[in-house]
């Protein structure tokens, strides 16, 4: 302990809603670098079993209950008061409830995903538009208009969403400096989005590629992934979800605008599972990824919208291409052959990950005049073994930056309702960097049109090899 930074001092009680693999992940570097914080004050409460053994080894309480609508309050209430903090880190239990029911005790909270109740996602009687991102992002901005004063809570600060909001705004002073711009760091969101203007960035893609592996294979009927099995299923069945740009030009045919909110996202009438787009990496060089719906598709796009009145001038086009690991893609295909009905089995990956994987987790900012940049972390499975236990390296990119969210949250208490977008992308990556590897900018000129049309005709728009069209695999 003695050799670990304590970011912050925290006198209150810490709950973990959720224990998974996120969860016994992050406890070890909230033990290490929040001050003060004893196993005493932990309480976590699960839907299972998973991580007991570590819980219990470290004396911290240890409750398996399934959280729902019904039952929500009474469970919790004994455990949550002023000044304590709230980490959602579950799946099927809403974050909205969740919110409204640590301001009323007076808690921090924060999560990595905006969350519904069981079966919200996949609920056939609402359209794609009400049970996608989009629509859990509007109610979540609903409620800080109802409430601006509030306990800090911190909305969707995982690996991403969270700590690539953060990665975009170095990125693009990065691009700034190379340009020679002189220019003051912006202080406002307005700031922000004139700068990335300014530098013509057109797309930003949160491009992963996952490549640590197993020494036992996939097995038939099982899903395998480096981080949550459930959370992942989950996502991958809502709608396909991404931020429009003001330079796209070819709306896609099976593509629909939401008719609520703020405008800043579409969505595709197929899940994101079944939705594959081009992208680039350092090391992983071009590759396709699913267009996973993730929050920050939608509020990065909409942090950095240049308005004029209600006539958008400029925004970019923002979406998630992951390649995850190879056994997650196989359990992906498998499970689209199921008609999106999940395996019997589901196994997440751990101490059987060989060595010599990374995942390389990063926003490519492209359609500037250097063409495209990539920034981000290259961790590898060994290095993060070093760096924390109970971790891969995907894991740790997440749990890290919960960690960081905590540290910002405990020191900006009185913040209500908050998007990585708003908070100090410093402070944040302050405190995550030390846990992420090589952190590395690289400049490509690939783009999507590259050796494109060798083989087989495609309908392509040269004119810009940013737009969607191009992006996306059909």
């Amino acid at each position: 302990m003695a050799n670990h930074t304590a970011h912050v001092d925290f006198p209150g009680r810490l709950i973990f809603i959720g224990f998974g693999s996120i969860g016994q992940g992050v406890l070890p570097l909230v033990l290490r670098h929040i001050g003060g914080l004893t196993a005493a004050r932990i309480t976590i409460v699960t839907a299972d079993d998973s991580g007991r053994a570590q819980a219990e080894a470290a004396g911290i309480t240890f409750i398996k209950q399934a959280l729902n609508r019904e039952n929500f309050r009474l469970v919790l209430e004994p455990m949550i008061g002023r000044g304590d903090f709230v980490l959602n880190l579950s799946v099927d239990v809403s974050s909205l409830a969740l919110i409204r029911f640590c301001w009323e005790r007076g808690a921090l909270y924060l999560d990595t995903c905006l969350e519904p109740w069981a079966g919200g996602y996949t609920d056939p009687s609402l359209s794609p538009s009400r049970r996608s991102n989009y629509a859990l992002r509007e109610e979540a901005l609903a409620l800080r208009r109802e409430r601006p004063q509030a306990p800090t809570a911190v909305l969707t600060h995982g690996a991403n969403p969270g700590l690539v909001s953060h990665l975009v705004k170095q990125a693009l002073l990065n691009l700034a400096a190379d340009a020679g711009m002189a220019i003051s760091e912006p202080a406002s969101r307005e700031q922000w989005a004139a700068l990335a203007q300014q530098l013509g960035v057109k797309v930003v893609h949160v491009a992963e590629r996952d490549t640590q592996a197993p020494n036992i294979p996939k097995r038939t009927d099982e899903f395998v992934n480096t981080w949550s099995v459930d959370g992942f299923i989950s996502e991958g069945c809502q709608p396909a979800e991404l931020g429009w740009g003001s330079h796209e030009r070819n709306f896609p045919r099976d593509g629909r605008r939401h008719d609520f909110g703020g405008g800043a996202a579409i969505y595709l009438m197929q899940p994101g599972a079944a939705t594959r787009v081009r992208t680039w990496a350092p090391k992983a060089g071009p590759f396709h990824g699913f267009l996973i719906t993730h929050g920050e598709a939608i509020s990065i796009a909409d942090y950095f919208t240049v308005r004029d009145g209600d006539r958008v001038d400029y925004r970019p086009t923002v979406h998630y291409s992951y390649h995850p690991c190879d056994s997650a893609v196989v359990s992906v295909h498998e499970f689209a052959g199921r008609n999106w009905r999940q395996q019997s089995h589901k196994r997440i990956l751990l101490d059987e990950i060989v060595s010599g994987g990374i995942d390389e987790l990063g926003v490519l900012l492209a359609g500037h005049r250097r063409n495209a940049y990539w920034y981000g972390s290259q961790l590898s499975i060994d290095e993060a073994r070093r760096l924390a236990p109970h971790n891969s390296a995907t894991s740790l990119q997440v749990c890290v930056s919960v960690l960081g969210g905590m540290v910002w949250a405990i020191e900006n208490p009185g913040r209500g309702l908050v998007e990585p977008d708003e908070m100090d992308f410093r402070r944040v990556l302050d405190v995550c960097m030390p846990y992420l590897g090589p952190v590395v900018g690289e400049y490509s000129d690939w783009n999507p049109l590259h050796d494109r049309g060798r083989l087989f005709p495609e309908d392509l728009d040269e004119s810009d090899p940013w737009q969607f069209k191009n992006v996306r695999v059909v």
